[in-house]
């Protein structure tokens, strides 16, 4: 009998998960500054070799407003619910560019960290959360935009009229937030074994937008349409936001209980793939 090994005492012991919903939340805590390494990894690395840098993040959807802009409601004549069209652009990008692009990067969580996941230890949930962090930068940044945009507006004609669901502003971000990390994760484990997915998910996205409303309003689409849109759960969250602000478009509790329902779900499915795949993905990546 090796007496030495009774009198070790390790500091921590890693021992698989026994359950496929075993977030672990104590160890995610006690990484947090791991967390926030990854975050400023994150948002740093994008902009470092840029000549423009952070201001990017200003020029993205003014850009991207302006084109849409132009080709919807100046080319295609698409109206805008009396909105201005800018504002109206804005206000769907704002959210959507959060969503789409929590989903992109946290779709690429096992590849792109194979080299970190096969030679040191931590949660591996630690990679997605960092990715919806940093880009709550981003979107605080571009949100502060729309503020400024929507003020001027507000000031300068008649046609908008905010309204107290201006307070559940910080529940649809949130929502938007958990359909991001949810659809990603659950994307990231299955790129492990099938890659196709990987030339799939910017074309799946693209897609998705065009599902919502984010180039036209919601009372274009005909009636017998309508109900397959709303099903999108991207849907009352984009109307509820824009309806919030200008007091114009659809709101509807019951669609946005079903947003929040919708996202529960498919954070707990994520979660219990993301977990599974955790396990052995070291072999298939």
């Amino acid at each position: 009998m090796n007496s030495g090994n009774a009198d070790e005492n390790w500091d921590l012991i890693i021992k698989p998960k026994s359950s496929l919903l075993n977030i672990g939340i104590k160890q995610l805590w006690r990484y947090r500054d791991l967390l926030l390494l990854f975050v400023k990894r994150d948002f740093v690395s994008v902009y470092k070799q840029t000549i423009l840098g952070p201001l990017w993040l200003i020029i993205q959807p003014i850009l991207t407003t302006l084109t849409f802009t132009v080709i919807f409601t100046n080319v295609a004549k698409i109206g805008t619910n009396d909105i201005p069209p800018v504002l109206f652009y804005l206000s769907g990008i704002t959210l959507w560019t959060y969503f789409s692009d929590c989903l992109n990067k946290t779709s690429n969580t096992f590849i792109a960290n194979a080299g970190i996941f096969g030679k040191v230890y931590f949660p591996r949930l630690i990679v997605p959360l960092s990715v919806i962090v940093s880009n709550l930068i981003k979107l605080s940044i571009q949100f502060l935009l729309f503020i400024i945009v929507w003020l001027y507006y507000l000031f300068t004609t008649d046609t908008i009229h905010p309204n107290t669901y201006l307070l559940l502003i910080p529940l649809l971000i949130i929502i938007m937030a958990g359909l991001g990390m949810g659809f990603g994760i659950i994307i990231s484990a299955l790129t492990t074994k099938y890659r196709d997915l990987t030339f799939l998910v910017g074309f799946g996205v693209q897609l998705m937008m065009y599902a919502s409303p984010i180039v036209y309003p919601l009372s274009l689409v005909p009636e017998k349409y309508k109900f397959l849109l709303l099903l999108n759960p991207i849907t009352p969250i984009i109307e509820a936001f824009k309806y919030s602000f200008v007091g114009i478009g659809f709101f509807n509790w019951g669609y946005l209980a079903y947003s929040f329902v919708f996202m529960i779900i498919l954070l707990f499915l994520g979660v219990i793939v993301f977990n599974k795949v955790e396990k052995s993905f070291m072999d298939t990546v």
